[in-house]
This record gives structure tokens, C-alpha cells and sequence, in this order.
């Protein structure tokens, strides 16, 4: 197993894409600390990954508390001894014209789904040793987009650059850092879309993915079968942005 004996936190881990990549760095051999700020769903997740053989724990963590992160990464190192894999996929969503967004909207956002990776970003560096990776989840958004959701579509190209500074910085830490670009992906944050149940955005089904297909690729980019990659954006989008 490529990640055998190694501790992974992944944000955001309770459900859609952050269930499907905690479940496979465990099938993968991690041991996996569940992030997430609804501990009743992050016990059923935590269970479904004890029952497929994975050791697992559980950390109740509001990504943009600095204070929250610091203690997810203490139970990490408290549980398991080690920190090798952290997978910022925490998001948060909200859907305006940009003129109605206000800066408490704005900061909202950004506090989720920019700065919670920043903070377990310092996390990594303080505490990973060589060879830890880091795999931050932007979004197609953050290179081609769609109209009302202006602060989610900044976060995310902002969080590709963060991915390119932390590859820069951590390189000689021995810490890799990747960026993976989900295109349209079978959850509920997909189908509950303002603008996707309106029409303004239209999904061929041929362009939805799985969870599982976004959880192959992460588990490649926190694995040593990429340790010469760093600082990279992969697309896992169907070729969705290759067309527009």
C-alpha cells in the first residue's frame, strides 16, 4: 500500500469529496484524522473507514479558526505520532450578484476556503517532516467560471497560487504541495447549484465525475509516485475545460 503507515488530514472529510479521498488515503494503508465541523457525520464517516480496515480519528475543526487547525494537527500528532499528508478540501460556497456580495460575504468565504489551507499550511511546515504532501482542492472556478459566485471563484485562484508559494517554500522542507481542479462532481454541492437548478449553468451528464475520481488523484499526488511532482494544478474535470 503506497501510504502505509503514514497520517493524512483531510478538511471538509464528512461527506462528497472529502469522504471519498479520507476513505481511500485509508484503503491506501494512511491513517486518516477526519476533519469536519459536523461531528455527527464525521462519526458515521470515521466509522465507514474503521469497518473498511483504516485507522481513524476524528477531529471536530473549523477550518477558519487558527486555534481549531492548531489542535486538529495536535490530535493528529497525538494520535498517530506523525503528520505526513494534509488535503485541504473544506469549501464554502454562496451564490449572489457580486454587487450584493458584502464584505462579511466576502471574508466568509475566503476565511473557509483560502485561509483555512493557509493555516494548515503553517501547520505542515512546523510540524511535517520531509516527504509530507500537501494536495489543496481549488475548483475549475478558479480558471474559467460562471456568473454569482465571485468569492468562491477568487478563493480558489488564490488558493493556486498558495499551492505554487507553498511548493516554492517547501521545497527545501522536503514538502511537496499540489493543487487538484474538480470540475463538476456527483454531490450535493453540484446539484443543490442555484444556477444549476435554474439553467444558467447547464452539466452534460458526460461531464459529471465521481468522488472516487477526484480521491484517485489526490491519493497519486500525496503518494512517493509523485515525489518529483510539486507545485502543479491538475484538471480531473473530464476535459470540461479543455472545451470551454
Amino acid at each position: 500500500m503506497r501510504l502505509a503507515e503514514k497520517t493524512a488530514i483531510v478538511t471538509g472529510a464528512a461527506s462528497g469529496i472529502g469522504l471519498a479521498v479520507a476513505t481511500r488515503l485509508g484503503a491506501e494503508g494512511a491513517r486518516v484524522v477526519v476533519a469536519d465541523l459536523d461531528q455527527a457525520k464525521a462519526e458515521m464517516a470515521a466509522q465507514a473507514i474503521r469497518q473498511a480496515g483504516a485507522d481513524c480519528a476524528v477531529a471536530i475543526c473549523d477550518v477558519s479558526e487558527e486555534t481549531a487547525v492548531a489542535r486538529c494537527r495536535q490530535l493528529a500528532l497525538d494520535r498517530f505520532g506523525r503528520l505526513d499528508i494534509i488535503v485541504n478540501n473544506a469549501g464554502l460556497i454562496t451564490f449572489k450578484p457580486l454587487e450584493a456580495f458584502t464584505g462579511a460575504d466576502w471574508l466568509k468565504v475566503l476565511s473557509v476556503d483560502l485561509l483555512g489551507a493557509v493555516y494548515f499550511t503553517r501547520e505542515a511546515f512546523a510540524h511535517m517532516t520531509a516527504g509530507g504532501a500537501i494536495v489543496n482542492i481549488a475548483s475549475v472556478h478558479a480558471v474559467e467560471t460562471t456568473p454569482q459566485v465571485a468569492p468562491y471563484a477568487a478563493a480558489k485562484a488564490a488558493l493556486l497560487s498558495l499551492t505554487r508559494s507553498t511548493s516554492i517554500e517547501g521545497r527545501k522542507r522536503g514538502i511537496r504541495a499540489n493543487a487538484v481542479l474538480p470540475g463538476a462532481i456527483d454531490t450535493p454541492m453540484l446539484w443543490e447549484n442555484p444556477n444549476i437548478k435554474s439553467g444558467v449553468e447547464t452539466i452534460s451528464p458526460e461531464d459529471v465525475g465521481k468522488p472516487d475520481q477526484i480521491a484517485a488523484a489526490v491519493a497519486f499526488l500525496a503518494s512517493n509516485d509523485a515525489a518529483f511532482v510539486t507545485g502543479a494544478a491538475l484538471n480531473v474535470d473530464g476535459g470540461r475545460l479543455a472545451r470551454l
